[in-house]
């Protein structure tokens, strides 16, 4: 392919939106966010026709203009999620890319008194903003949400929390098991802060703030812990509080709790009926994941399957955490077919 950007058969729109609910958030974190609007070919030709929706989101670290970002010899993903419709792989869909940032990395889409009202902005400010503003199919059973690994914890945890808004879910490497996927860095959290910042997270984020991001091979593990610890055990006053004892790693039980109740694994029994009603589930993941969410892949499948879900487009392919922008159309597509007005 030629290394530059390719002119899109669609149309993506480009807009700032101003919300309510990200307003005097904790961490200072604007209120003003992009956000972009696809339009498959045709949409201007065809003035009575509704679409469903598809609203992706990013995983940590992810803000909205990385989506343009390509690896070498590869289109990038809104290259080819316009070539999915061009080439008429899929029905004429709308997609909805949504940026939820913060300063932290992220905020897993959640109301955090932490990091800020995330879940509510998605569900209660852009949805309605963008039937009020384009030709969707405006009913839950043709809306869906897509992401990878903090976007993919979104995808799963989103639908179960509001079943009136979203009918189906697609779930690439997305956080979930959290004894696999975020325990093992506990460990490496205590060694870290106590060898290179004398047991202290704050002269960390003085570090951190100094110098280029992630230069450090040890930025991302204690990022990542903070980050989660922001989303799911802040108090009310948006302290953060974290699962274990900064000196040995030695997990707090009462506040681990608290992380385990948002594992997506653990929520699939408190949310039966909204899973039930899902008209499309498609998780995946690569098998050689270095943050073993295969394994969490799995588990959510396999909680599904306990409460007769079973209708699941599910798959472990041969590949790692990275680099698989690639899946992202097939679950779009995916979804696509399932949703379709």
């Amino acid at each position: 392919m030629l290394p530059w950007s390719a002119e899109l058969a669609g149309r993506l729109d480009e807009h700032e939106f101003e919300s309510e609910a990200l307003k005097g958030n904790a961490l200072g974190d604007p209120d003003v966010r992009p956000l972009w609007v696809y339009l498959p070919p045709g949409y201007d030709n065809e003035p009575d026709r509704r679409y469903p929706s598809i609203y992706l989101i990013q995983g940590l670290t992810g803000q909205l203009d990385m989506w343009r970002n390509r690896s070498a010899f590869r289109k990038n993903p809104t290259e080819l999620m316009d070539e999915l419709f061009a080439g008429g792989e899929a029905p004429p869909a709308l997609l909805v890319w949504v940026d939820a940032w913060t300063s932290l990395g992220g905020s897993q889409f959640l109301d955090s008194p932490g990091t800020g009202r995330y879940h509510t902005y998605l569900c209660d400010e852009i949805v309605p903003w963008v039937d009020a503003n384009y030709r969707t199919a405006a009913e839950r059973d043709h809306r869906g949400i897509a992401g990878k690994s903090s976007g993919g914890y979104g995808a799963m945890v989103t639908p179960m929390l509001r079943p009136d808004l979203w009918g189906g879910l697609a779930t690439h490497a997305g956080d979930a098991l959290f004894e696999n996927a975020y325990l093992p860095e506990f460990r490496q959290v205590a060694r870290t802060l106590r060898d290179d910042y004398g047991g202290s997270y704050e002269r960390f984020w003085e570090d951190f703030r100094s110098r280029p991001a992630l230069a450090k091979e040890t930025d991302a593990h204690l990022l990542n812990v903070w980050c989660m610890a922001a989303c799911y055990s802040a108090d009310p006053d948006g302290a953060v509080r974290l699962p274990f004892e900064l000196t040995t790693g030695q997990l707090i039980p009462e506040i681990w709790e608290r992380w385990l109740a948002w594992d997506p694994v653990r929520m699939v029994e408190d949310h039966t009926e909204a899973l039930r009603g899902l008209r499309a589930i498609y998780i995946d993941s690569g098998k050689r994941d270095e943050y073993y969410l295969d394994l969490g892949a799995e588990a959510f499948r396999a909680a599904l399957e306990r409460i007769g879900v079973t209708d699941v487009f599910f798959e472990l392919f041969d590949g790692t955490h990275a680099g698989i922008e690639y899946r992202y159309p097939l679950a779009v597509k995916y979804l696509d077919e399932k949703l379709g007005a």
